[in-house]
Order: C-alpha cells, then sequence, then structure tokens
C-alpha cells in the first residue's frame, strides 16, 4: 500500500483512540476510496493486524 494511505490509516487509529470517531472515520474512508483495488487486501490485511490500534489494547 502506499505510505500516504498507510499514514492516513495510522492517523486515523490515533484520532479513534483519542474519541474523535467523525475524523477518523472520514479520514480512514477517503483513504479506502484513494486506494487501488490491489490495494484493498493489504488494507483489509493491515487493519486486522492493527485493530489494537484502533481501540488501545495489545491482544
Amino acid at each position: 500500500m502506499r505510505p500516504h494511505i498507510r499514514a492516513a490509516l495510522e492517523r486515523s487509529a490515533e484520532l479513534t483512540r483519542n474519541n474523535r470517531l467523525v475524523d477518523a472515520m472520514r479520514l480512514g474512508e477517503d483513504a479506502i476510496n484513494q486506494a487501488t483495488d490491489d490495494e484493498h487486501p493489504e488494507i483489509r490485511q493491515w487493519l486486522t493486524d492493527h485493530a489494537g490500534d484502533f481501540t488501545g489494547r495489545e491482544d
């Protein structure tokens, strides 16, 4: 996945942890919408692997 998409997802996780869910959703959705079809599987895997980044939990 392109670096700017990964950065947007990481920022979205940070915003979520800081209780700014609407901003997080906008940023994450925009990043996903910019992604190519080839990037979508990698994004899904990244989201699965980094779910704790959004919740602040370390599972």
